[in-house]
C-alpha cells in the first residue's frame, strides 16, 4: 500500500489522523510520516485498514446504515514475536514487561477476546508443500494459548495446527499427528515432505498454541 492509498482509505473511513493512529496502535506522527510518503506503511497496517474499509462498505450495502463507527468495533492488539524477536521470546515468554514491549497487530472479528493470544512470524519452509494449507515464510499467524491442564487430555489436533514453544528446539510451527496422553508425547509433522516426523515430550514444552488464522501478502499464493 502506498501513501496515497492509505490517505484515501482514511478519508473514506471518515477518520482523522489521530483516530486511525489510535486504532492501529501507533502515534499520530507515524500516520503523518506514512501520508507524506516518508516511511513505508507496514503490511499488517495495510491489511487492517483495508479490512476496516471493507467492513464499512459491507454494512452500508446490507442495510444502508451510516458509516461504521470505530467505537463499535471490538479490537484487540496482539503481541507479535517476529523472526528477530523469537529468540528473546523463547527465554522471556513469562515476562509480562517483555511481552508488553513487543510490537502489536490489531485484530477485529478474528478473536473472541478470551484467553491469551500471540502472533508469530513464520520462518523457513518446513510447513510449505505448495498447497493452500501451507504456511509461507513471512506469514503472520494468530495463535491462542492452550492452558497446560488441557495438555493432560487428548489435544484436538484434527482441528488445528500448532505453535510449540520448545525449551531447546525453539519455536516450532507444526501439525500434530498423534498424542500419547499416557506418556505425554506428541508427534510433530511438517507439510514439506523433506522434513521427517519426530516426537517430543510435553515436559520439554514451555507453551502450546492453536493457530487461529494467517495473514499473507495479497501477491503471494
Amino acid at each position: 500500500m502506498n501513501y496515497l492509498e492509505f490517505k484515501e482509505i482514511r478519508k473514506k473511513l471518515n477518520m482523522k489522523q489521530a483516530e486511525i493512529a489510535k486504532s492501529i496502535g501507533v502515534g499520530t506522527r507515524a500516520v503523518q510520516y506514512w501520508e507524506k510518503g516518508e516511511r513505508k506503511i507496514p503490511e499488517t497496517t495495510a491489511y487492517f485498514v483495508t479490512n476496516l474499509l471493507l467492513n464499512q462498505e459491507k454494512q452500508q450495502n446490507e442495510d444502508s446504515a451510516s458509516p461504521l463507527a470505530f467505537s463499535d468495533l471490538k479490537i484487540m492488539h496482539v503481541p507479535l514475536a517476529n523472526q528477530y524477536a523469537q529468540a528473546g521470546y523463547l527465554s522471556r515468554f513469562a515476562d509480562e514487561e517483555y511481552i508488553e514491549s513487543l510490537p502489536t497487530i490489531p485484530f477485529t472479528d478474528d478473536v473472541e477476546h478470551r484467553g491469551e493470544y500471540m502472533c508469530f512470524e513464520v520462518r523457513g519452509d518446513s510447513m510449505d508443500d505448495g498447497s493452500y494449507e501451507s504456511y509461507l515464510e513471512g506469514d503472520i499467524i494468530l495463535c491462542r494459548n492452550i492452558r497446560q491442564d488441557y495438555w493432560m487430555s487428548r489435544l484436538h489436533y484434527d482441528k488445528w495446527d500448532f505453535v510449540i514453544v520448545h525449551k531447546e528446539k525453539g519455536i516450532l510451527i507444526k501439525r500434530i499427528i498423534n498424542h500419547d496422553v499416557e506418556k505425554g508425547i506428541i508427534t510433530l509433522h511438517s507439510l514439506n515432505e523433506y522434513y521427517e516426523d519426530f516426537e517430543i515430550h510435553l515436559e520439554d514444552v514451555a507453551k502450546l498454541f492453536n493457530i487461529i488464522s494467517t495473514r499473507r501478502k495479497n501477491n503471494r499464493r
